[in-house]
């Protein structure tokens, strides 16, 4: 599906005030609260918009360490089977295979770095699992949504 410029204005809205109104959104973009709940179910049936959250801070529930792992993976892993595995286990915040030596980044987030140790075994046991290498993140320098460009403002 193409998005117009009211659809792009919406998401950008959607994106960084998932709670604002219909009527707001509408007040800034020019159209009426009603149009704007048409274009956003729409755009949630098209698969445009796949689900409404809440970002938390992980620091808040006490999950202060945070690491990327290359996974290596024995022979021909397929990478359903990787996402399956690393779906069980809730440390694991993303996934993605890559280009270059590694199989696939794995992005986890820990208590601590003993709970990460232990993280890091339960994944290693993964039984396609060759070996892992990892690097902790010190501090966070940039991290934001994907937002369509803002046509016309606001």
């Amino acid at each position: 599906m193409r998005l117009d410029g009211l659809d792009e204005r919406i998401v950008a809205w959607l994106s960084s005030d998932a709670r604002a109104s219909y009527r707001e959104i509408g007040d800034a973009i020019g159209l009426s609260a009603p149009a704007v709940k048409r274009r956003v179910d729409r755009l949630v049936d098209e698969g445009v918009i796949e689900r409404f959250s809440a970002v938390i801070d992980p620091r808040a529930l006490g999950w202060t360490t945070e690491a990327f792992i290359e996974l290596f993976c024995e022979g021909r892993t397929p990478p359903t089977l990787i996402g399956t595995a690393l779906s069980r286990h809730p440390e694991v915040v993303g996934a993605y295979t890559i280009t270059g030596d590694p199989d696939a980044l794995v992005h986890v987030r820990a208590r601590d770095t003993a709970h990460l140790e232990e993280t890091l075994e339960q994944i290693r046991s993964e039984p396609f699992v060759a070996r892992t290498r990892s690097v902790l993140v010190l501090s966070r320098l940039l991290e934001r949504q994907v937002r369509p460009t803002e046509r016309g403002g606001t």
